[in-house]
């Protein structure tokens, strides 16, 4: 147990998220308790900041230090002190320092558009984050590939467009996604897509006049939809949206025991240029232990069938991290890839998010080692060099193992422009369907305002009226 006391609800979220850095497994808690491992006190008045850390086992530490003028500039101090602290009592530096936000490419990426030249971004990465100097040149490098593909978009009259379909053939060990087993539901997916359609067709309309950037179909699996389906999804969105300005349409196929021919060419009939076909492993032992009912050999036939059917950009995912897995399965994972030769690599650190199976059965597999070093992710990187592809986005999650990170790596001219707009908030990203969540960005105020819809298929498909009045109720208020 770890006990903290702040007077001031300011910067107490970042005292937490400090200190979960450093001890992601021990419960932090502002409520007195018997005999914490560490106590961390920390005083806030109108011209000093002051802090203590103390425990049983340590002689404890203090620091003190002006406010600034900039409440963020004093955040970014009272983070630093606690790094340090932190970082001497447990002998561990972390790879991304005080950074603890999931997009923590948006600081360079804003010095990169103001012109900023690159020894002054990495400096101030280091010396105000404590970023090591591998991420900052990462993060550097990402944000410039980004802001190549940025400057091209018109944020103001254009917009993306996400879909979700919430049905999996099965729920993998780690996800936490709104997903449904397709066999328990099959029935109801027909109801859903009327539904979506309904929601789907509201957005057009209130959005009359200004044309997609792009077009995401997420979930869950996609490719869970039968053909027919796919043609009444796609014969809707061709007849309610102007296509016109079409950067990028993607179906995040996903799972390749979702996927057939007769899918795949109906994907490909209409247009849509950009495809997920996603392994996380290519070891099947690990795909047996996460739920994954498909095997090696039915991922390299799917890719290669998709490549038959004419998709030549085509996504691959892998996580690293992934229980019992170490350096040589993820090696033997990316030599499999690279024989498969994707245009895009989407490397994930694995996050055990509350919701999943492997955190809340932890105990079943408490057997099985997650690894995940900075050797490993550099492997992945020198694979995705050798693949002759670059890093274009990347963002954390909490609890990723090794606090490390997701990176997005493509091949020239593949870059995925949904995948930065998500993670930048440069453009309103417009939802529908179970558990999508629309993001309306406010560029002149610098606001980012979230419009949820209820998870629960049923749900949905009942109150979907409510679902477009919210949105309505939004778009009125603002």
């Amino acid at each position: 147990m770890i006990f903290f006391s702040i007077n001031t609800k300011d910067y107490e979220n970042d005292v937490r998220v400090m200190t979960q850095a450093f001890y992601p497994d021990t419960r932090i808690t502002t409520e007195n308790c018997d005999n914490p491992e560490l106590s961390i006190a920390v005083f806030v008045d109108g011209k000093k900041v002051k802090g203590s850390v103390t425990g049983a086992d340590i002689t404890g530490a203090s620091f003190e230090y002006d406010v600034y003028e900039d409440k963020k500039r004093t955040r970014n101090r009272l983070k630093r002190e606690l790094y340090g602290i932190y970082s001497s009592l447990t002998g561990k530096s972390l790879p991304w320092g005080t950074l603890t936000g999931i997009r923590p490419v948006k600081i360079p990426l804003a010095m990169v558009e103001e012109g900023v030249d690159d020894k002054t971004i990495i400096r101030h990465l280091e010396e105000e984050y404590l970023v090591n100097e591998k991420k900052s040149l990462l993060s550097l490098e990402v944000a410039a590939n980004e802001n190549e593909l940025l400057k091209t978009l018109d944020y103001k009259n254009g917009y993306s467009l996400y879909i979700g379909i919430p049905f999996c053939p099965t729920t993998c060990l780690y996800c936490s996604f709104t997903s449904y087993p397709i066999s328990m539901w099959k029935d109801k997916v027909d109801s859903y897509l009327d539904a979506l359609f309904k929601e789907l067709k509201y957005l057009s309309e209130h959005l009359r006049g200004r044309r997609p950037d792009s077009i995401y179909i997420g979930g869950g699996t996609p490719t869970t939809l039968l053909p027919y389906q796919f043609e009444r999804l796609f014969d809707f969105l061709e007849s309610c949206f102007d296509y016109s300005n079409l950067k990028e349409f993607t179906v995040e196929a996903g799972r390749p025991d979702s996927i057939d021919r007769d899918k795949l060419e109906v994907i490909k009939k209409h247009g849509i240029g950009r495809i997920s076909i996603n392994p996380q492993t290519m070891n099947q032992k690990t795909l047996d232990l996460i739920g994954r009912r498909h095997t090696v050999e039915q991922i390299c036939d799917t890719f290669k069938m998709a490549r038959d059917c004419g998709f030549d950009n085509i996504n691959m995912d892998m996580i690293v991290g992934l229980p019992g897995e170490d350096k040589e399965d993820v090696r033997n994972t990316l030599e499999q890839i690279m024989k498969l030769s994707p245009d895009n690599l989407t490397v994930h650190s694995l996050a055990i998010k509350r919701a999943a199976r492997l955190n809340y059965m932890k105990e079943a597999y408490a057997d099985y080692r997650i690894d995940n070093t900075d050797e490993i992710i550099t492997m992945t990187k020198e694979y995705a060099d050798m693949m002759g592809m670059t890093p274009y986005y990347l963002y954390r999650q909490k609890n990723m193992a090794g606090n490390f990170e997701n990176v997005g790596y493509a091949k020239e001219g593949k870059k995925g422009v949904y995948n930065i707009l998500i993670m930048e908030e440069k453009q309103s990203i417009y939802a529908a369907g179970a558990g999508a969540q629309s993001k309306i960005v406010f560029p002149d105020e610098n606001r980012v305002e979230r419009i949820e819809n209820v998870k629960d298929v049923s749900n949905y498909i009942e109150r979907v009226d409510e679902m477009i009045e919210r949105k309505r109720s939004f778009f009125n208020e603002n």
